[in-house]
């Protein structure tokens, strides 16, 4: 049998992860594009919790600039697929 991981660790874990989210939105703030002016993505809308209601249009502007993103390689494989999974689970299913 597993030892129960208390809920304090889960705590710890969230407050973690939120805090490394909360790191790459700064640094992807903080991109400027090679010739000086902000990268077109810079002013797309970010996740800044899992609670906020937002229509499907939005999420949907989210999601192009999450490729656009990708596309330009401003983001890691992994973290795409994080992002994309986010906001494709928030798109509502009428």
């Amino acid at each position: 049998m597993g030892a129960q991981r208390s809920s304090f660790d889960k705590l710890q874990r969230d407050r973690a992860k939120k805090a490394k989210q909360a790191a790459k939105r700064e640094r992807r703030q903080d991109k400027v594009g090679e010739d000086g002016t902000a990268e077109p993505w810079a002013d797309a809308p970010v996740i800044t919790d899992h609670q906020g209601d937002l229509s499907a249009a939005e999420l949907l502007v989210m999601i192009e600039s999450l490729h656009q993103r990708r596309a330009a390689e401003a983001i890691s494989l992994d973290d795409f697929e994080e992002e994309k999974a986010e906001l494709l689970a928030r798109l509502p299913i009428d």
